[in-house]
């Protein structure tokens, strides 16, 4: 089983060291969430809490993912690097491309793509992309990033976009990863048909096993369960043996959790942050 650092709460400033803090622990991977502004009235229902109020404030930092996975890359050798999630159909897709694909050629390959379809439509308008049908949207822009990402002359003629031959450089040593977040059906069948992995967060175990098991039973019926595929996931319990042996054998590859978060701390400063990862490591990683 491996593992992913979330980095969301920790001042962005000290993300190289609680980097180089979570290579050295034995994490494979830290995660970087997204979002480019914060209305200062929303309307949007956040899908994740009952009441639909963010869990997260406007006086919270949102770096760029892609320059701080850049920044992060520098001074680490081995650790990977997510969104989680990135709000794919927000972008334009070319600019997309472009920054998650010179991430992966500096890095040596260590960059997934964590993405979602987006909840916020006050963002969308303020970005001037389409809210309606975000979903069939990105469905369509997963494809143009890969046919991007290959180095060579692609072209494209799709339902929201279309051009001639064109190439990008540069271009990722390897194919980037993605993985499709949320949990409807919609982002289930996305998952299992046009992603390498899904995301989930925050599950109970039990609820994420029936997650799991949903996922299987749509890979199959889709015809992809032989390609080979990661659940990225956060279950609400402490990470036992018994607990991660039963989530492995359900198809689940990686925990994400937040060595902060789960004490119930979600604004550590830096040396905090950094002291309890390298705790979280000698507890579970060794």
């Amino acid at each position: 089983m491996k593992f992913a650092q979330a980095l969301i709460g920790a001042d962005p400033r000290g993300w190289n060291r609680i980097a180089l803090a979570a290579e050295a622990a034995g994490f494979d991977s830290v995660a970087v969430s997204d979002h480019v502004v914060y209305p200062s009235y929303l309307d949007s229902a956040y899908p994740y809490t009952p009441d639909g109020v963010p869990l997260f404030s406007p006086e919270e930092d949102w770096p760029d993912p892609w320059v701080a996975i850049g920044a992060m890359s520098a001074v680490t050798t081995r650790l990977r690097f997510l969104t989680n999630v990135y709000v794919l159909p927000l972008r334009n897709p070319f600019v997309v491309a472009k920054a998650v694909g010179t991430a992966a050629f500096l890095s040596g390959g260590r960059v997934g793509l964590g993405i979602g379809a987006g909840w916020m439509a006050e963002e969308f308008e303020l970005l001037e992309q389409p809210f309606a049908r975000r979903g069939a949207r990105m469905d369509e822009m997963v494809e143009m990033l890969r046919g991007l990402w290959s180095g060579g002359m692609v072209e494209h003629h799709g339902e929201f976009y279309d051009f001639a031959p064109v190439e990008m450089r540069p271009a990722p040593p390897e194919p980037v990863p993605i993985y499709v977040g949320g949990h409807s059906a919609a982002a289930f069948r996305r998952a299992a048909q046009l992603g390498d992995g899904w995301l989930g967060v925050q599950y109970p175990p039990e609820e994420l096993i029936a997650h799991c098991r949903t996922l299987a039973r749509v890979r199959e019926e889709s015809g992809t369960a032989d390609r080979p595929f990661e659940i990225i996931a956060s279950p609400l319990a402490a990470p036992t043996s018994d607990l991660l042996e039963e989530l492995s054998g359900e198809g689940v590859t990686t925990i994400l959790t937040s060595a902060w978060m789960a004490l119930g701390e979600f604004q550590p400063d830096v040396d905090r942050a950094v002291g309890l990862v390298e705790a979280f490591g000698e507890r579970f990683l060794s």
